[in-house]
């Protein structure tokens, strides 16, 4: 099964943020944009692709690990920008150096279980993936409107992992689908 690990919003965030990219939405040039659906908003911290089911208990063993090590800690979507000329996405504020202690984690888990995952090394960036364009797009408008967004904070206390189930269907703007299989508090140490 395709998995990752993810924090995610909580509604009233993702309500906060619905209300921008509504708006963003109605920017000339938008509908050709593929805009990820509110259910699949999250912050990716460890990509592992396809994982075979017998090593998930494991993977799963190490990520309870991870999340029990480190502490809840303060977050917010804030401000927005690209990657490229293909993704728009929010960034986040707060406790940002834990999250990219945790997503330190996740990745280090999933490595010592043997998933092979997102073998490119780079520094990890907090985002929240808003649109993908198919080709070159020009994104600055978005980002330019995204520039004062500031949500309200909240305290990050779970980490989950995630499925995705690809679209399968070949309809034009199906969105995958994500579900929580398991989530695992923050803290306790350990």
């Amino acid at each position: 099964m395709r998995l990752f690990a993810a924090v995610l919003p909580p509604e009233d965030v993702s309500g906060d943020l619905a209300s921008v990219v509504a708006g963003l939405r109605k920017l000339p040039g938008a509908d050709g944009l593929r805009w990820t659906g509110r259910p699949g908003w999250h912050f990716t911290l460890a990509f592992y692709g396809e994982v075979a089911d017998e090593l998930v208990p494991e993977l799963s063993a190490r990520l309870e690990r991870s999340a029990r090590r480190t502490d809840p800690f303060p977050l917010s979507l804030r401000g927005g920008g690209r990657f490229g000329e293909r993704t728009l996405w929010v960034g986040a504020a707060g406790d940002v150096r834990t999250m990219r202690l945790l997503a330190e984690r996740a990745e280090a888990a999933g490595r010592k279980v043997g998933v092979a995952g997102d073998q490119q090394r780079h520094r990890y960036r907090a985002h929240l993936t808003l649109a993908r364009a198919r080709e070159g797009a020009d994104l600055a408008p978005y980002v330019s409107v995204l520039a004062d967004f500031a949500g309200p904070t909240w305290t990050v206390g779970e980490l989950c992992l995630m499925r995705s189930r690809l679209p399968r269907s070949g309809v034009p703007g199906e969105q995958p689908h994500y579900e929580a299989l398991t989530r695992w508090a923050l803290g306790g140490g350990g």
